[in-house]
């Protein structure tokens, strides 16, 4: 008989279901991931697992909250302990780095939301987090500006662009080389270009 997960409260058996995908989406097409295998990985059966969400929508739902909650916070974070906005930039550059290299299935998992047909919750969430994300950094381009450190004629839209470009080329190249730690060793590098068009001129 096989051994089963001990039974958990409710919101942490999300929790665990959360982080069950996440780990799931690191090594095969999310697309491919199913409630079996979910179940199977965090040794229940499925009905338990239904017991906490109708179907795999809602846990993709839930997963999609997660990454949203983490990874603003973690860039948040980096950004609010930075002493000017274009030290807070290259920090939350970092950190958004190193939350992927930590949770590979995470990019895996929008890319694959973002090519699914249809406007999914799932694919609107990630739009929602990419807009908030996007909003952040504009701030800070505008404390920039103000204080100097960044070129006055930048341009906020384009830049946002660039910056999330910049970090979803890192996870691609990552992604295709095998080597998730590649992301890392290649961050600081690529915020260096990037922050030399961006910066005042001395």
């Amino acid at each position: 008989m096989n051994p089963r997960a001990k039974p958990l409260p409710a919101d942490e058996r999300r929790a665990a279901t959360v982080e069950a995908v996440v780990q799931l989406a690191a090594t095969q097409n999310p697309s491919d991931i199913t409630t079996a295998a979910i179940a199977g990985h965090m040794q229940l059966t499925q009905g338990a697992l239904f017991r906490h969400f109708p179907s795999k929508d809602a846990i993709l739902q839930a997963v999609m909250e997660w990454v949203a909650e983490q990874l603003l916070a973690r860039v948040e974070q980096a950004a609010q302990e930075a002493p000017s906005p274009l030290v807070a930039l290259e920090a939350m550059f970092l950190a958004h780095a190193g939350f992927v290299a930590e949770h590979p299935g995470v990019p895996r998992m929008m890319f694959g939301e973002l090519q699914r047909a249809g406007d999914s919750l799932p694919r609107r969430m990630v739009r929602t987090l990419l807009a908030r994300y996007g909003e952040r950094l504009q701030e800070l381009f505008a404390q920039g500006k103000a204080g100097g450190e960044i070129d006055p004629s930048l341009d906020p839209e384009a830049a946002a662009t660039l910056f999330i470009g910049s970090i979803q080329g890192l996870v691609m190249q990552s992604m295709l080389s095998g080597d998730v730690e590649r992301i890392r060793r290649d961050a600081p590098r690529v915020f260096a270009i990037y922050q030399r068009g961006i910066r005042s001129a001395p």
